[in-house]
């Protein structure tokens, strides 16, 4: 199975994009490129990694950047930055880019940017996919299964679970039961980390 990366390079500099296609596919890279941000994001490609010029017509770096976070994209951002943009570089990776680097790029230092790019970005990313996967399952549940989940992953004890609700401790048992089966949940701390998972994503 192919499993090399796909970087994505935005940059509305022919020129640009095309040298660093060339680096990028020796090391090993799949690339897609693209003219500017808006028909990236018109592409309906996410990439493993997004390398972008700062300064581009239209839609800027930091305005990508922003873009990418309300969509909940994934891929890590790197910026590749004038000195002029150094400022608005530091504020886009207070948004949450990756990586801004000063022309003219260093190659092994982009190279060096992208495999703790692509690392962090893989972690992210099955974070991601976790914590979807948990608010699934839990929407599942019925109203009183998830009063019961919410007090079991407080450490409450069946019993004053089911002093708390007003029921008796057998039927707690019982929605314990259900519960793990329903979340597939071998036992307490499986149901405490779908829990956590689920609430990362609110």
């Amino acid at each position: 199975m192919d499993t090399d990366p796909i970087v994505v390079v935005i940059d509305d500099h022919e020129a640009a994009r095309h040298s660093l296609r060339v680096l990028l596919e020796s090391a090993g890279f799949h690339v897609a490129d693209y003219p500017s941000a808006i028909s990236y994001l018109e592409s309906g490609i996410d990439g493993d990694c997004i390398v972008a010029d700062m300064r581009m017509p239209y839609m800027s770096g930091l305005e990508l950047q922003r873009e990418l976070a309300k969509r909940r994209t994934h891929a890590p951002l790197i910026l590749i930055t004038g000195h002029a943009e150094v400022a608005l570089a530091v504020s886009a990776m207070r948004a949450g880019a990756f990586d801004f680097l000063e022309k003219p790029i260093d190659d092994e230092r982009l190279l060096e940017s992208l495999g703790n790019a692509l690392k962090e970005g893989g972690k992210t990313r099955q974070t991601a996919h976790e914590c979807k996967l948990a608010t699934e399952l839990l929407s599942a549940l019925t109203a009183r299964e998830r009063e019961v989940l919410d007090r079991l992953v407080l450490g409450m004890s069946n019993k004053l679970v089911a002093h708390e609700l007003g029921i008796s401790p057998r039927t707690v048992e019982t929605h314990r039961a259900r519960l793990q089966s329903k979340l597939k949940a071998r036992d307490l701390s499986n149901l405490v980390r779908l829990s956590i998972a689920a609430n990362q994503m609110h």
